[in-house]
């Protein structure tokens, strides 16, 4: 059988990113995420809004995530699971947010989305690579003849979890944690990495 393990980013090897940007900017309603607002494109509207009306742009953005590290034993478990399993990160960021944390992680593969930006740097809009694109590149990847195996915090995880022939809640919140005793929990990456190989056997 071949395995592929597809991890979410943000909460699960990385900061959430628009939170550290919420904190550098002293901005509180940039703190909301996908943890609180299933609706991701409401989401997004929404971030763009406040950026907009404080005269924010990506370069300001790129500034906070320059200064942003993986979480603390994160690429320590990226590279212990990589050398055993083939990994794919499903992120709903963008690839002008992620590519140096990219770099600081070894250079996972990544599917994410795609920012418009206007020449100014004002972020004007964004573009998802596909429909709902967790669940559609884990169906994908199904079709082609793998079985996947994935692992997420959020909302927006969800699908692709319940989807896969196992799935983990990682560092998610209670509210998920309860709406969902059906899905094995860790906080910890030692226990995650041990729940995705011993799935693989």
């Amino acid at each position: 059988m071949m395995y592929i393990t597809c991890l979410d980013m943000e909460g699960v090897l990385v900061p959430e990113i628009w939170i550290a940007f919420a904190e550098a900017t002293g901005i509180p309603e940039l703190r909301r995420t996908t943890r609180d607002e299933p609706d991701y494109d409401k989401l997004m509207k929404y971030r763009l809004n406040i950026l907009k009306e404080h005269g924010l742009g990506l370069k300001e953005i790129q500034d906070v995530i320059a200064g942003i590290d993986p979480l603390p034993g994160a690429k320590e478990f990226l590279d212990e699971l990589r050398s055993r399993t083939q990994v794919i990160i499903l992120s709903d960021t963008f690839e002008q947010f992620a590519a140096p944390l990219m770099k600081k992680l070894g250079m996972p593969t990544l599917f994410c989305n795609t920012l418009e930006v206007a020449e100014s740097g004002e972020i004007t809009g964004y573009k998802m690579r596909c429909p709902k694109s967790k669940l559609t590149t884990v169906k994908a990847l199904q079709s082609i003849g793998y079985e996947t195996i994935a692992a997420g915090d959020s909302y927006n995880d969800l699908a692709m979890i319940q989807a896969s022939k196992a799935g983990f809640l990682f560092r998610s919140t209670e509210q998920i944690q309860k709406d969902h005793p059906e899905l094995d929990a860790f906080e910890a990456y030692d226990d995650l990495l041990a729940a995705i190989v011993k799935a693989m056997n």
